[in-house]
């Protein structure tokens, strides 16, 4: 087994932060080759050249590509990011050179030609991984073809795959014609392999073939075992279970740094925290034009207006709520249903405000200066919101699913480990309940305490890197 500054790793992903990026899946993308390198990991990301991404430091190599009956040209370019990691743009003009990174009617044939030219890398490359990550449906042909076409290939069948699910939801299902663009043989599309349901299924692909499976939190890799949570991947979930975990996501703590964010009115320190927050509180009511008082209890809600997320949930509480002494700021967008919803609140009482857009800079005062986070989601894979809020000192108030069950826990049912509020059924009475516990011990001593404590604990990328190499030696001593 390679020593552990000797391990190579070749994460496979679709979108990789700062290059392309349409949620999560980037940002873990983006993040966690970066501190595998700092921990003295040799990790190295693979991606399309998409549309976007215009510039590159060197081209590699070129090789056809075999997806429809003509061949395709792969062009292999090389760049880096976070001046430490390098990054592989597979560029395809066909298929990448394209104003969205998905929802195409070929994405069945744009990422069978992605697979296939990771593949084709590794054949030419001098470079050779001891493992390849691979993330979500995109890329779930990769383990596929490892094992069935490679599988008699010197240097190529030696080579560990590691699958991480990060929404079990979005599984790369497609009609059985499109096995023909793959690159596998027929004999993948039975139960026990790549069928699902009548049609060919990328992600199954990716959880049957590879050595290790993940997802992005312990919980949400035992909820996907089950019927509520496994979108009919239960069954399989269940019968690979010996080869699944479940590792939680970590957060950039160079970039979500309320000592250094450049997007704060205020910089704040665990020591200055209180004060800290009280002054962006004030700034941010000027700025969205609310009551400036910077003792009121400031409630925010950032993320997707969508049902997954409990934003129903929200619109079920939103009147009690502004019948109370607190302020509210919604910042995002989504389904148009309820961004009229909670457009039409916002006009009828200076307590709230709706911003029905992504706004990076004003989530980063939104964290620095509210002092409760909504996230009332229906399910949530990780979550990423609660780790930042937690980091500012913006204390969450959650539905116990996914990575929410793994990162806060309930104030009162467990005091010493209790960072938060935590409800249980998905119900907009349950989450009222919650929110009045907080308001309940909002302003005191007990609520600074919370703060600091919230503050201080350590939801980094580091921490999750130490676990993937855990995952990583055990590959690789199998």
């Amino acid at each position: 087994m390679p020593q552990e500054e000797n391990i190579k790793v070749l994460i496979a992903s679709s979108e990789v932060a700062p290059l392309a990026k349409t949620g999560g899946l980037a940002d873990v993308s983006g993040a966690l080759p970066k501190a595998l390198v700092n921990i003295g990991i040799d990790a190295r990301v693979i991606m399309p050249r998409y549309k976007n991404i215009t510039n590159w430091e060197r081209t590699l190599m070129d090789f056809p590509v075999y997806v429809e009956q003509l061949p395709d040209t792969a062009i292999i370019r090389e760049t880096t990011i976070w001046n430490k990691v390098k990054v592989y743009l597979v560029d395809g003009y066909r298929y990448f050179e394209r104003d969205s990174l998905y929802g195409q009617v070929d994405d069945a044939q744009r990422f069978a030609f992605f697979a296939q030219a990771v593949i084709g890398f590794l054949k030419r490359s001098d470079w050779i991984p001891d493992i390849v990550h691979c993330n979500d449906w995109q890329t779930g042909l990769i383990p596929a073809l490892l094992r069935v076409r490679e599988k008699n290939d010197p240097v190529l069948s030696k080579i560990k795959t590691m699958y991480t699910i990060h929404n079990l939801q979005y599984q790369g299902n497609f009609p059985k014609e499109v096995l023909k663009y793959t690159g596998l043989p027929e004999s993948v599309y039975r139960m026990e392999e790549m069928e699902f349901y009548g049609q060919l299924s990328y992600m199954k692909g990716g959880i049957v073939y590879s050595d290790a499976v993940s997802t992005v939190s312990p919980n949400y890799s035992k909820e996907i075992q089950t019927k509520e949570y496994g979108y009919g991947m239960e069954g399989l979930l269940r019968y690979i279970s010996h080869k699944l975990t479940g590792i939680l996501n970590g957060i950039d703590y160079d970039f979500f740094n309320p000592e250094k964010d450049q997007y704060l009115y205020k910089n704040y320190s665990v020591h200055t925290v209180i004060d800290g927050k009280k002054q962006n509180k004030v700034e941010l009511q000027k700025e969205l034009e609310l009551p400036v008082n910077p003792e009121i209890p400031l409630l925010t809600y950032i993320g997707r207006l969508s049902e997954q997320k409990g934003i129903d949930l929200i619109a079920d509480v939103l009147p009690k709520l502004l019948d109370m002494d607190v302020q509210i700021v919604i910042l995002g967008t989504g389904d148009k249903y309820y961004e009229e919803i909670i457009a039409t609140f916002s006009k009828l009482s200076n307590k709230i405000v709706c911003v029905l857009r992504f706004d990076e800079a004003l989530a980063h005062k939104l964290y620095a200066g509210a002092d409760i986070l909504l996230v009332p989601s229906k399910f949530e894979p990780c979550g990423l919101i609660q780790m930042i809020a937690m980091r500012y000192g913006c204390i969450p108030v959650v539905r116990r699913t996914g990575g929410l069950a793994d990162t806060v826990y309930d104030v009162d049912a467990q005091p010493e480990q209790g960072n938060g509020f935590v409800f249980e059924q998905y119900a907009g009475d349950e989450f009222m309940k919650a929110i009045l516990r907080a308001l309940e011990k909002y302003n005191g001593r007990y609520w600074r305490e919370l703060v600091i404590k919230d503050m201080q604990l350590d939801f980094s990328w580091e921490r999750a890197a130490n676990e993937y190499v855990k995952l990583y030696k055990k590959l690789l001593r199998d």
